[in-house]
């Protein structure tokens, strides 16, 4: 098992795509943590009940501008929607993974590290990028204000803290193939091809 990481719009979900094309069995953890918090989920009704109704929309389904207004600047509130969100997306993405069926299977997580995932995983990749770089696509990507963009990429841990402890380092900075081809160099160490 293959974990994915890097700091926000650094380019893990080009990466993942790339190993998806190559054979693995990709879990996106944004997308399993956004299936806990679907409408009348436990998870989602303990956010309300933390972060109140205002985190809701009219049809009760979640307001991702408004609790990211609250829990980007603030860390002991981002800290504590991970403590609500964490378990559960941990232990469906287990689940998943027991289940898969190809011949590698990657875990694409933010927070892989944080959340306890990168000691299931045989192998951590790091996605990292030029912080240049990494604000332009998230300016770009999400319709933010330089303001907000850099708000988002300070509620994160450093970078560096990442590519420390990885096994595999991607450097994103470049064009899709120089991307595709260090993937493909990484990949082709891996004792599954």
């Amino acid at each position: 098992m293959i974990g994915i990481t890097g700091n926000i719009a650094c380019g893990k979900s080009l990466v993942s795509s790339i190993l998806a094309d190559l054979g693995a069995e990709v879990i996106d953890a944004d997308l399993v943590a956004h299936e806990m918090m679907k409408s009348g989920s436990d998870v989602l009704k303990q956010i309300a009940n933390r972060f109140g109704d205002d985190v809701l929309n009219d049809d009760g389904s979640l307001n991702r501008p408004a609790l990211g207004q609250i829990v980007f600047g603030d860390p002991s509130a981002l800290a504590e929607l991970e403590q609500l969100t964490h378990p559960p997306t941990v232990r469906e993405i287990l689940r998943r993974t027991r289940e898969a069926s190809a011949p590698a299977v990657v875990i694409d997580a933010i927070k892989l590290y944080e959340a306890g995932l990168a000691e299931h995983c045989d192998q951590t990749w790091v996605v990292y990028c030029d912080p240049d770089v990494q604000r332009k696509r998230l300016i770009d990507r999400n319709e933010l204000t330089p303001e907000q963009a850099q708000q988002r990429i300070d509620a994160q841990p450093p970078q560096s803290e990442k590519v420390r402890r990885a096994d595999v380092v991607i450097d994103n900075s470049g064009s899709r193939d120089d991307t595709r081809a260090s993937v493909i160099e990484a990949w082709n160490l891996l004792p599954i091809t």
